[in-house]
């Protein structure tokens, strides 16, 4: 997502984008025959300039009105007219065609960039700021649009009016067309010199866009907490320096891209000053007649006009180009990867075996294939580490040699400071980061070998950071199980015992909640947060603490409801408070991602370490 120090090819990414309109290559091919119409048209409609001044104006000088041929000059006047017509409507046509192909591109884009999105491993988000990727959808995708719906077309037009332009100057007078090309030499060169230059810079400001829009969302999600130490002015220099990084890219970007339409423009007159004074001397001598200098000075225009709008696109070409690497380089990120084959199925029991049934039961197996045939393990909850060790980073361990189990039905509790690995121990149930070393078994299977979607599907998290959707209180607890009826969503409120603050809401259950659900206390969105996972019905829950933003008394409210969660679950239990972990089968304590002490609170508690330290008030946690 960063940008290179260097432009990357520009070439390659043109034709990615150019791809996506392909993929509509009817539309496509008539955008492209309409615009060599339209480029057609003016190119022949110029040429028109030399036989009516040499065939009908020129002869009429000096002759009487009664000998003018005025309708064979009114008919080629018309026949000129309806070529520029045919021009003018082609142009129209093209130009909406394109639009709607524009369009259904970037709608194409934005659908792979979000596809992608779901596709992108867990440790993609927690290395990339969120506003960095939220500038792929809003500042490269417009950028992107702006060129698609202008620059293409231009491209095409002027290479057109280019090739059929330069091919009647050289029909008209190869002399002054050696003009013409000397000076279009010089105008390249400076496009070259000065686009050169501008692309680099505008690679910069994209990026420096996107360090801007990722501090303002860091400072909008830590407003408070600016607020409460009285940050503002920090973070405002901070903001200060970025903003004037991203005005000095874009300064310099946008200034060598836009000084190039006055030189090519100024270029373009000094070119026509000296086609006009080498042909008039070529008149004078006889070796040129009036109609094919009219006619060349209109080419000249029409020859030098293609280079001067192809620099007034620079611009948004250059931009569009540095946005398509940052989208195309989303795009390009490796998928999660899931290996498994092991999946999850209904079952029911049938003379004493597990049968694989189609409707829904509530009863789950583990389908797993040997060849051509297969066996069916019942989910129950059983989960093992065998020997784990794990790292973020390559030369980092953060678990070492961790091992446990967790019975079906247990509650395995873990405690310790922050830092110590309680967190990444849940991470690796899910699959969300792959261990280094060891195994982690789920009844009885390795979890490498299960499907991604499979396993976490038999898994239920209640995060310590709440995060709820714009979409009714019924909907959002519904995310836990999307196939539930809105009984078995009460019913799941009810065992969190949220359904009494719901029912007191402005509309219930169909109350819309906004915002990350701002307009309930950080308690009620935990408890809707715990009937989410109560709608889940899994066979393994964990609590990633949990209640830590539930005060006391909302925590007594809700232990009777959690403990008939739990009933029946194996569960997994992070907790600062350790009231909450006093009745765990097993409580782990965690230092430096190793497992110090196990066991029971009170065998915890005779052992006089680290726990019965925290317990006593002798030590805290951090």
């Amino acid at each position: 997502m960063k940008a290179a120090a260097k432009p990357q090819n520009g070439g390659k990414t043109l034709l990615r984008i150019l791809s996506y309109l392909s993929r509509n290559r009817v539309q496509l091919v008539l955008v492209v025959l309409l615009v060599i119409l339209s480029s057609g048209a003016q190119v022949a409609g110029n040429y028109f300039l030399k036989p009516i001044i040499n065939d009908y104006i020129m002869p009429m000088i000096g002759v009487s009105k009664a000998a003018r041929n005025y309708s064979s000059f009114i008919m080629m006047l018309c026949m000129m007219a309806i070529i520029y017509i045919v021009g003018i409507c082609s142009s129209y046509a093209y130009k909406y065609l394109m639009m709607k192909m524009s369009n259904r591109a970037l709608n194409e884009i934005r659908t792979d960039l979000f596809n992608k999105m779901q596709d992108l491993p867990v440790k993609y988000y927690d290395t990339h700021a969120h506003g960095e990727i939220m500038s792929c959808y809003t500042n490269d995708v417009d950028t992107i649009r702006e060129s698609m719906s202008e620059s293409f077309t231009a491209v095409i037009q002027s290479l057109t009016t280019v090739i059929g332009t330069f091919t009647m100057m050289v029909v008209l007078s190869p002399s002054l067309t050696c003009i013409i090309v000397i000076m279009m030499i010089i105008m390249f060169l400076t496009i070259r010199t000065i686009g050169g230059k501008s692309r680099i810079y505008f690679r910069r400001q994209q990026a420096a866009i996107g360090k801007v829009n990722g501090y303002v969302e860091e400072m909008f999600e830590g407003v408070k907490v600016v607020k409460v130490f009285n940050h503002e002015k920090k973070i405002c220099d901070t903001f200060d320096d970025l903003n004037k990084q991203l005005r000095d890219e874009a300064t310099i970007a946008n200034t060598l891209a836009s000084i190039i339409m006055p030189i090519m423009g100024n270029l373009s007159y000094i070119t026509y000053a000296l086609i006009a004074g080498v042909g008039a001397t070529q008149i004078i001598g006889g070796t040129l007649d009036v109609g094919s200098l009219a006619s060349f000075l209109q080419y000249s225009r029409s020859f030098s006009q293609p280079l001067v709008n192809m620099s007034q696109q620079f611009n948004s070409i250059l931009a569009a180009l540095a946005g398509a690497e940052r989208i195309f380089a989303l795009i390009d990120e490796k998928p999660e990867v899931d290996d498994g084959i092991v999946t999850l199925v209904n079952v029911e029991e049938v003379d004493g075996q597990l049968v694989e049934c189609e409707q829904r039961t509530n009863r789950w197996a583990w389908k797993h294939p040997h060849g051509n045939e297969f066996t069916l393990v019942e989910m129950k909850g059983d989960v093992r580490f065998h020997d784990v060790v794990f790292g973020y980073e390559e030369n980092h361990t953060v678990l070492k040699n961790i091992n446990l189990f967790a019975k079906p039905g247990q509650k395995i509790a873990f405690v310790g400071s922050t830092g110590a690995g309680k967190t990444t121990i849940t991470n690796l149930i899910n699959r969300f980061y792959d261990i280094n070393k060891g195994s982690i078994t789920y009844d009885g299977i390795d979890i490498k070998l299960i499907k991604k979607d499979d396993l976490r599907t038999s898994l239920a998290m209640v995060l310590q950071d709440t995060h709820l959707f714009t979409a009714t209180v019924m909907e959002n607890i519904r995310y836990g199980n999307l196939n539930a009826t809105d009984e078995e969503v009460i019913a799941a409120a009810k065992l969190a015992n949220a359904d009494g603050f719901i029912r007191h809401l402005p509309q219930g259950y169909q109350t819309i909640l906004t915002a990350d659900g701002s307009n309930l206390s950080q308690g009620q969105r935990q408890l809707l947060a715990i009937a989410r996972a109560a709608v889940a019905n899994p066979p393994v829950l964990i609590l990633d603490e949990a209640t830590s933003s539930i005060d006391t008394r909302t925590e007594a409210i809700i232990q009777d409801g959690m403990d008939r969660l739990m009933k029946g679950r194996t569960v997994f239990v992070i907790a600062h408070r350790l009231s909450t972990v006093r009745n765990a089968n097993a409580i782990m304590v965690l230092e430096h991602g190793e497992i110090i002490e196990r066991g029971d609170h009170e065998e915890l508690l005779a052992q006089k370490g680290k726990y019965y330290q925290l317990c006593t008030g002798a030590e805290e946690l951090s």
